[in-house]
């Protein structure tokens, strides 16, 4: 059979006429490949799995409990288009309660269907070709991809350790300034796990004044926090003239396959959002979303014990990669711990990427983790191992961990 015509019509925004011939294989798609070769090579033994970065934990039961009465709700059948005043006012009010952000439930705020799809809106309403999106790196590509989607430029803003992992605003050259319509930030970050200061925030928020581009702001993680207290863009007084920001249910809650999470802030940027976002879906279940305000009126309960959960696994990791030469440290805020690549191993091996010494890790350890070589070789662990069976079944992971890399020998 001949190639197909459909071969010459794609967009070249995904390839064009070469899409699906790539043969580059991805570093995640070699991270699973190398994890069933893994398992195929030594039956029994469980890998354990700390590249996986979503919660390793179930809804807590009040939140499943909602869900199910308010699946079974007649009224619940319909479309949310851009969401319900329930949700939105919860939302408000865990703004208030957690970070004493006070918003209008009307005009300051859209739910969407998961962060991700929202960064991938969020383009839509502003670029247009020739513009430039600020993006942080290492981190979460999407609003960068859609910004080069509709012709735009994603512009990488490194983020060093020396800096810690904070964006170098100032480095920034005036030509690339002035063509600039959005920056992104995320903070506590992807994977480095480092936190922004309120002083860094309120930098941020001088710089899009000064260049009037707006701050994306993805606070995902910002629940999960364990030094002081959560921290918002908008604790930077008249931030909302120049930002808007991400909140999920997905980290804080253990509800990452509900996929909700809300835009707020800025009242005309929110209002665009919302304009794209009704071209786009039709709204996430109503159902979902009565389940979330239980969660979100709930969270002084629910958060703290998933945080705590994460800082006492990342504590005990971070110990154990000390004694073995890692310069490790438990980080500000997230689930991730995100550790400089060693050079080399006792068994001879070199590793000249953060790649290398993953794939050494999952092939001889049969331990899976993410490498990062965008600013250097790094790698991160995630905490969100799975335990089933509470503490038990956690430390037993962890003391695995432990012995698993109990004979390695590392250079640095």
């Amino acid at each position: 059979m001949g190639e197909s015509f459909l071969q010459d019509n794609f967009a070249n925004r995904i390839g064009g006429s070469t899409f699906g011939k790539d043969t580059k294989i991805y570093k995640f798609e070699k991270i699973k490949r190398a994890k069933r070769e893994a398992i195929v090579k030594n039956p029994g033994v469980e890998i354990i799995d700390m590249g996986v970065g979503e919660p390793d934990d179930m809804a807590f039961p009040c939140v499943i409990k909602k869900l199910c009465e308010e699946a079974a709700n007649w009224e619940n059948r319909i479309y949310a288009d851009n969401g319900i005043a329930e949700f939105r006012q919860a939302a408000v009010r865990y703004m208030e309660a957690l970070y004493h952000v006070k918003l209008d439930p009307d005009k300051e705020i859209c739910h969407a269907i998961g962060s991700k799809s929202a960064l991938s809106l969020l383009p839509a309403c502003f670029i247009n070709p020739g513009d430039i999106t600020f993006i942080t790196v290492p981190g979460y590509p999407v609003l960068g991809t859609w910004t080069e989607y509709l012709g735009g430029t994603a512009v990488k803003l490194p983020l060093r350790e020396e800096n810690g992992f904070l964006p170098d605003l100032d480095a920034i050259p005036a030509d690339q300034r002035k063509r600039a319509k959005l920056l992104y930030l995320n903070y506590p970050n992807n994977p480095t796990g480092a936190s922004a200061t309120l002083e860094f925030f309120e930098k941020a928020v001088r710089f899009a004044r000064e260049n009037e581009l707006l701050i994306v702001s993805d606070a995902a993680y910002a629940p999960l926090n364990f030094q002081g207290k959560p921290l918002s863009i908008f604790a930077v007084p008249g931030a909302k003239d120049a930002a808007v920001e991400l909140h999920s249910m997905s980290k804080g809650f253990n509800m990452t396959g509900w996929r909700l999470s809300w835009v707020c802030g800025n009242e005309l940027a929110v209002k665009a959002f919302a304009n794209v976002k009704d071209n786009a879906d039709s709204g996430q279940f109503i159902a979902i979303q009565k389940a979330a305000v239980a969660a979100l009126d709930d969270q002084a309960s629910i958060t703290p014990m998933i945080s705590e959960k994460y800082e006492r696994r990342l504590k005990s990791m971070v110990d154990t990669l000390k004694k073995l030469g890692f310069h490790a440290k438990v980080p500000a805020g997230s689930f991730y711990l995100y550790v400089k690549a060693p050079k080399g191993a006792s068994d001879g091996s070199v590793f000249a990427t953060g790649e290398d010494f993953s794939q050494w890790l999952i092939k001889n350890k049969l331990i899976s983790s993410v490498p990062w070589d965008d600013v250097g070789s790094y790698v991160r662990f995630s905490a969100t191992f799975v335990a089933r069976g509470g503490k038990a079944a956690e430390e037993k992971v962890l003391a695995e961990f432990a012995r698993r890399l109990s004979d390695a020998r590392f250079t640095f």
